[in-house]
């Protein structure tokens, strides 16, 4: 009985441990579009500020071409539109990722329990 809770236990252990590698590389890509949305804001601040008619570059590989400022404007838009979308799905992952975190942490310590009890028994 001990031997087949220690093997539960040992499973459940390998899952968390899956579990918590899963939940360390999701934290790591959240914090990348964080720091993307950030230069991104940084970049449209930046825009805000030039004058209408003034010339607007964009780097493609190693060539700087002209680009509309209204265009750019949208372009930078767009992508923190698109980076607040994938933000929202990072951080509704990682909470799936905590509540599997927390299922298996309580598994763990009913299966301590049940080991404990085992022993006082004997």
């Amino acid at each position: 009985m001990a031997e087949e809770i220690q093997k539960k236990m040992q499973k459940e252990l390998e899952l968390l441990g899956g579990i918590q590698k899963e939940f360390r590389k999701a934290i790591s890509q959240k914090q990348q579009l964080d720091s993307q949305l950030n230069e991104n804001k940084a970049v449209k601040v930046e825009l805000s500020l030039l004058a209408k008619d003034a010339e607007v570059y964009k780097l493609i590989g190693p060539v700087l071409v002209k680009q509309d400022l209204n265009e750019a404007t949208q372009n930078v838009a767009k992508r923190m539109e698109y980076i607040s979308k994938e933000i929202k799905r990072a951080d509704d992952h990682i909470s799936a990722l905590e509540n599997k975190q927390e299922a298996h942490q309580e598994n763990l310590n009913k299966l301590k329990n049940d080991l404990n009890r085992l022993k006082l028994k004997a």
